[in-house]
């Protein structure tokens, strides 16, 4: 994440802090992310200097004017103005940090070779929560070459329980073996 993209985020969470609004502005800035990620020719069209910026902001008004919190759409129309739009997703991201750091959240992601259960799944949610202490949003990525257990992914930190790690350090042990 970049500075700008940190900076500008911090700002708008601060600010929907103050006028408690944090839990619908992460909806709306989440969906924003995904919306914008999924379509790259828009990022383009609001940053193409064809375009006057008082006709970049025609575009923002004009498609997201009524569905979104003016806060966000403020804040939309001040990355335009700025050129820096395409640093949105981030913006989105440093918002999301901060809202789950205030409310006691890690995000885990659980990468197997297999989709885990739905039962499976929430023992291992519940399992986190009480060794962190926190609330604990689990997702499941799925990875065959994984090829069994499981790696937990959180916060850049990475906890290995897979048969593909086991074997790696297998690997490297019999690799420094002399005969």
């Amino acid at each position: 994440m970049t500075e700008v993209a940190k900076t500008y985020g911090g700002a708008l969470y601060d600010l929907a802090v103050e006028e408690n609004l944090t839990q619908q502005l992460l909806e709306e800035t989440g969906a924003m992310a995904e919306a914008l990620n999924d379509n790259p020719d828009f990022i383009k069209l609001l940053s193409t200097p064809a375009l006057r910026k008082d006709e970049r902001l025609a575009v923002l008004d004009a498609s997201f004017g009524e569905k979104v919190h003016a806060h966000v759409l403020n804040f939309m129309k001040i990355l335009v103005e700025n050129g820096t739009i395409a640093e949105f997703s981030g913006c989105a991201e440093e918002f999301r940090q901060r809202f789950n750091e205030d409310h006691n959240i890690e995000e885990v992601c659980a990468v197997t070779a297999v989709p885990l259960s739905e039962e499976l799944c929430g023992k291992l949610k519940a399992t986190l929560e009480s060794k962190t202490g926190k609330t604990v949003l689990l997702s499941n990525r799925v990875d065959p070459s994984v090829l069994g257990g499981v790696r937990l992914e959180m916060k850049g930190t990475q906890l290995e329980g897979s048969v593909q790690h086991h074997l790696e350090a297998l690997r490297r042990k019999l690799g420094e073996t002399t005969l």
